[in-house]
């Protein structure tokens, strides 16, 4: 854990995009014993999106970046990075950041792709954080962008309902000395033995390249770790948890969610929960509901955010920002 030194860092803006093909739950009794009271009961989820037949990842990133852009107004010569999280991109080469940073004609901007699971937005932002921090760039656009459709093995009941296409995109920026918005501690933890709890193993093999996930040891591990990791990065952040006004989290299921606020002391009304309309968008979730929570007035000048997000690997990350 440390705590962000250098220049102000600051959240200029937000934005999303989400696909207009919806799947219900009672889409999967047709072929799944299952139904939508269960899938309902056991994730909160209600339906997912999907991105149309040729819609690529990247596509849904670079229209995250256009609504961005457009709600901040930054002239996209102003850009210096895009950093793009994501566990389902186009290709491993070349990366989606180049792709997109070509179609926005981001003359001045870098380009590369990232990879941590669930929390890759929320190591993305810090990469960003820290190139700004430093001085190294000034603005950076962050996405985190899924397109789970074509990996997803439809037979499996335990990860096909879980599972939706997102992204969600935000601009962190150079902060003047005088404002009062800026980035105040970030950290970031893995825990490399239980790397085979969620894998989507390229094997060459595309009819058995799907996500798998050991769904029990998922819920178990992040029940019982996530409560100590955010109890100890607000202590290392010198702020009590029921001091945070404000969570935004990774949205996987809303029984993890309860259970873990539960342990930590923390009310769920200090949090948006949007799982029940995207399900678990990956690396998109967190800036999805960042864009929603900002959107909605859940955010408010002055306020302690704290952002928190855990995924494959297994790894655990967290930030902590005055609005």
């Amino acid at each position: 854990m440390g705590f962000v030194s250098g220049r102000k860092v600051k959240i200029l803006g937000t934005g999303i995009y989400v696909p207009e093909k919806v799947m219900y739950n009672s889409e999967f009794e047709s072929f799944l014993d299952t139904s939508d009271t269960w899938i309902r009961e056991r994730t909160g989820i209600e339906k997912r999106h999907f991105a149309a037949k040729g819609q690529k990842c990247s596509d849904l990133a670079y229209l995250a970046a256009l609504d961005v852009l457009k709600k901040t107004g930054l002239p996209v010569e102003k850009l210096d990075m895009i950093i793009i999280a994501s566990n389902t991109p186009d290709s491993l080469i070349p990366c989606m950041a180049s792709k997109v940073q070509g179609r926005l004609n981001a003359v001045n901007a870098g380009a590369y792709d990232l990879q941590a699971g669930c929390t890759g937005s929320l190591t993305a932002m810090q990469n960003a954080i820290m190139g700004i921090a430093c001085g190294l760039w000034d603005n950076v656009l962050v996405i985190g962008s899924e397109a789970f459709e074509k990996i997803m093995d439809w037979s499996d009941r335990g990860t096909c309902i879980l599972f939706g296409d997102a992204a969600g995109a935000c601009i962190l920026s150079v902060a003047d000395e005088s404002e009062k918005q800026f980035f105040i501690s970030a950290k970031l933890t893995a825990d490399g033995l239980k790397h085979d709890y969620i894998t989507n193993e390229n094997n060459g093999d595309n009819e058995h390249n799907y996500l798998r996930m050991k769904g029990h040891d998922v819920f178990k591990y992040v029940s019982l770790n996530l409560p100590k990791f955010i109890n100890e990065f607000c202590s290392e952040s010198k702020v009590d948890p029921t001091d945070v006004d404000f969570w935004v989290l990774h949205q996987a299921n809303t029984r993890i969610i309860d259970g873990v606020f539960k342990r930590v002391g923390i009310s769920t009304d200090r949090t948006l929960l949007n799982l029940g309309k995207y399900g678990n968008t990956s690396a998109a979730s967190m800036l999805v509901a960042l864009d929603e929570s900002y959107r909605e007035g859940r955010i408010k000048r002055g306020e302690k955010v704290a952002f928190i997000a855990f995924g494959a690997g297994m790894t655990l990350g967290g930030l902590l920002y005055n609005a």
